[in-house]
């Protein structure tokens, strides 16, 4: 044994964990639509935000979103992070780029792969769409969408996208 192990107070370890996850109504209903190739979200009724995925009530005011509003595959990139160190398991090889995406009509943006794009020119307000699985592949998961690109659109003033109630 190293002098260097021999120092440690702690035992490096891999270890294996196996879970499952039972989603409540309002994701259930969101996986059944995303499996059919649609993004859905849930709207208040009293401040009419959009959330997707959908939680099943609105956190600002505690209200139930039984709504469903389809979603177009196309938004905006609220923020973004450049991913250098790999993932023990992970296949994505770094650098990529993990985003929050903001889709049209959401209120709230979700985690997402953008590709197709120079790491250099990623940016805040970058106009996106999605980039789907081949249908054979779809499951109850948002991994149905492989990543997002860039479109020629022009970028969205992300100052713009603070949370609106109307």
């Amino acid at each position: 044994m190293s002098q260097e192990d021999q120092e440690k107070d702690y035992f490096e370890s891999s270890i294996h964990l196996e879970y499952q996850y039972t989603a409540g109504a309002a994701t259930t209903r969101f996986l059944n639509k995303v499996k059919e190739g649609k993004l859905v979200g849930q709207e208040c009724p009293k401040c009419k935000a959009v959330y997707v995925p959908p939680r099943g009530s609105c956190p600002r005011d505690g209200i139930a979103t039984n709504k469903e509003v389809e979603l177009v595959d196309q938004g905006c990139i609220e923020s973004f992070t450049i991913v250098h160190i790999p993932i023990p398991g992970n296949p994505i090889v770094p650098p990529y780029v993990c985003a929050m995406i903001r889709l049209d009509g959401a209120n709230i943006s979700f985690l997402h792969l953008v590709h197709g794009i120079e790491l250099t020119d990623i940016r805040m307000g970058m106009r996106v769409k999605a980039v789907w699985k081949p249908k054979s592949e779809w499951r109850h998961s948002l991994e149905n969408i492989k990543w997002f690109i860039p479109t020629d659109e022009p970028d969205v003033d992300v100052s713009k996208l603070r949370f609106k109630a109307e």
